[in-house]
């Protein structure tokens, strides 16, 4: 069914939530699916979803005020949907994290603990088994103290309670005056994903998530009859936004969870052929993901993409050769190069910034390809806006040191201005004055959000490559710089048949430039670890002309990573400091003549010998020492 009655001159709503009252309220959709949870078949339908929230926001009412702040503990699904926008429209301050196991025995719990120390919320919504399990942690003689006191200070509501269907709320829903969140009010506390630092609570504004989703339904040419596929976490981030981003555009959303498109990529394809997905949002590890675990031709279902018309890859950078390759595996299949969407976008401003992609894309004369530019093997995140174009995302490119913006063709640090910028940090004024207070220097400027994101504008249509990040910068021996991912792809490129893809870290302590790899399985011979570590100099030597000064095999799971996928470095580092990864082999090149050292893991690892970097352990086990000689290690310095 076609919703031609849907009318594109319809004003704007200053916040999300406000939409759903009227979808809810004509012919058309009221039993329209908003979502869709695809574990279980599950439906929202508008009028039901409508209904719901109105119900919901009259319940925590009841025991809440409006304004107070709320921490969601709610598993991905359509009860943590119906939860965000019950706690909008009841004027409540919600804080979204992925709940920890219950029992806390893993120290699992830090997240929570951080967000419950900053937010200092007054309640947490859960499903009534996870309180109970809570209740039992709480009742154990050996605990975290600090947690547990937190924890018995809040106010547990279950979901349950709030979502009885025959709640009455005493007031018509499509006639009272709404009392919710207000544009200018803080509607949300999003905390950033923690790929270069501790996670930070950034708040959000009803009013710049109203205008952030509705910025992106505009580039995406997104309406009623869009149909959205989403694996991505709920809690936060483009999982968060495409929720809004749905209910704006009038749009059907199929959801699943994480951990289902993990155990079986090949879901994320069949989801999208029985629902005719339009849209879906996927990190850029997905792809390549999918080319060497989706199993295209081995399930019993056909796979048809041809209704695909955005495939939006997030999370830079975004490799050309990655893109071409899932192409080509899947164009058989109806995939379209017009759908790919390679798009950027950060926490900070709600989620959102911008995107290459265009409607009227140019093709290659094969039609493989979009004729996107590519600058160092990258395809470009976002494109600026002309003269001609009317944008009030204002994105520059300027020299992270001097503040001054840099010409077309220069890499430098990305600054983003636009309503949708948050609030700042919340509890960190001087980093918020640093971070979303960013001005021109010597001159009066509007504020920008200094993303902390390097980027490059090329070509006459400007052309953003999202290229690394500050923090990550490797400053190398003959004075020049490389970011890290480059690394890291040359590393994986010489034994892919071993290590695992997307899980390998390079970052640089006291100048030598250190690469952490997971292996696949935890192998034993030494001989093969060694030649592995080998191979690993040589390519990035080959690849990229930079000498490795010590390569590290580790087990499974040890590259700390964001729930979006994203390889946390520092931590690695940190990790790696602090003797904390499962080692299976270290070992350190010499540049004197091509010497190595071997030292062998077994574990995590603990006492030895001790390197330092600013104070701080370096932990060697050397079990046991291996000098010999390598005569084809590259000793020469990146060119």
């Amino acid at each position: 069914m076609n919703y031609e009655n849907y009318d594109p001159t319809f004003p704007d709503q200053p916040v999300v939530d406000l939409y759903l009252p009227i979808w809810a309220t004509l012919p058309a959709f009221r039993s329209k699916p908003a979502f869709i949870w695809s574990e279980d078949g599950s439906t929202l339908t508008y009028a039901h979803l409508n209904h719901s929230v109105h119900s919901i926001s009259s319940q925590l009412l009841h025991s809440l005020q409006r304004g107070d702040t709320v921490i969601i503990l709610c598993t991905p699904g359509l009860d943590l949907v119906e939860i965000l926008f019950g706690c909008q429209r009841a004027g409540l301050l919600s804080v979204p994290i992925s709940p920890p196991d219950p029992s806390f025995s893993q120290h699992n719990y830090y997240h929570l603990l951080r967000a419950l120390s900053q937010t200092k919320p007054k309640a947490a919504i859960a499903h009534h088994d996870y309180i109970t399990k809570v209740l039992q942690y709480l009742s154990l003689p050996s605990k975290d103290n600090r947690l547990a006191e937190m924890l018995q200070n809040l106010n547990w509501i279950p979901t349950e309670h709030v979502k009885r269907k025959n709640a009455d709320s005493g007031v018509d829903s499509h006639s009272m005056l709404y009392s919710g969140c207000q544009p200018d009010e803080t509607y949300l506390i999003q905390y950033t994903s923690g790929a270069t630092g501790i996670p930070k609570p950034v708040l959000l504004t009803a009013g710049s998530a109203a205008h952030n989703v509705r910025t992106a339904r505009k580039a995406y040419d997104l309406h009623p009859n869009s149909v959205i596929v989403s694996w991505l976490p709920q809690y936060h981030d483009c999982g968060l936004m495409f929720l809004l981003l749905t209910i704006v555009s009038g749009a059907t959303c199929v959801l699943t969870s994480p951990l289902a498109f993990v155990n079986r990529p090949r879901l994320w394809l069949e989801l999208m052929t029985e629902f005719k997905a339009t849209c879906t949002p996927v990190p850029s590890f997905t792809l390549p993901l999918v080319v060497k675990r989706g199993g295209v031709e081995k399930g019993s279902s056909p796979i048809d993409l041809r209704s695909l018309r955005n495939l939006i890859i997030i999370n830079e950078p975004i490799y050309k050769a990655s893109v071409e390759e899932f192409l080509s595996v899947l164009k058989p299949f109806g995939l379209h190069p017009s759908s790919i969407s390679p798009s950027y976008g950060l926490a900070e401003n709600c989620t959102f910034v911008s995107t290459a992609w265009r409607d009227n894309n140019d093709y290659s004369g094969n039609s493989c390809f979009p004729v996107f530019p590519s600058h160092n093997k990258l395809l470009p995140s976002a494109r600026l806006a002309s003269d001609e174009e009317e944008e009030d995302m204002d994105i520059i490119v300027v020299n992270e040191h001097t503040h001054e913006p840099v010409d077309d063709g220069i890499e430098g640090e990305i600054w983003v201005s636009s309503p949708s910028n948050g609030s700042g940090y919340l509890g960190h004024p001087f980093l918020t004055q640093d971070i979303f207070k960013g001005r021109l220097g010597n001159r009066v400027s509007r504020c920008y959000i200094r993303t902390g994101d390097k980027g490059i504008v090329k070509g006459e249509e400007r052309f953003l490559f999202v290229t690394g990040r500050c923090l990550e910068v490797i400053k190398l021996p003959n004075g020049q710089d490389i970011h890290p991912h480059y690394i890291e792809t040359a590393a994986y490129g010489s034994c892919p048949q071993f290590l695992r893809g997307g899980c390998l870290a390079a970052f640089d302590v006291s100048g030598m430039t250190v690469l952490v790899a997971e292996m696949q399985r935890s192998e034993k011979d030494d001989t093969i670890l060694r030649n592995i570590c080998e191979r690993i100099r040589e390519n990035v030597f080959k690849d990229e002309r930079v000498d490795i000064g010590k390569v590290v095999l580790v087990k499974s799971g040890s590259v700390p990573k964001t729930t979006s996928g994203k390889i946390q470095r520092w931590l690695a580092k940190d990790n790696f400091l602090g003797g904390k990864m499962n080692v299976l082999i270290e070992i350190k090149f010499q540049n004197n003549g091509g010497l190595l050292q071997s030292s062998h893991g077994g574990g995590q690892r603990r006492g030895g010998n001790r390197e330092r970097e600013e104070g701080r352990g370096l932990m060697v086990e050397e079990k046991e020492t291996i000098v010999y000689s390598l005569s084809s290690a590259p000793r020469a310095s990146r060119l």
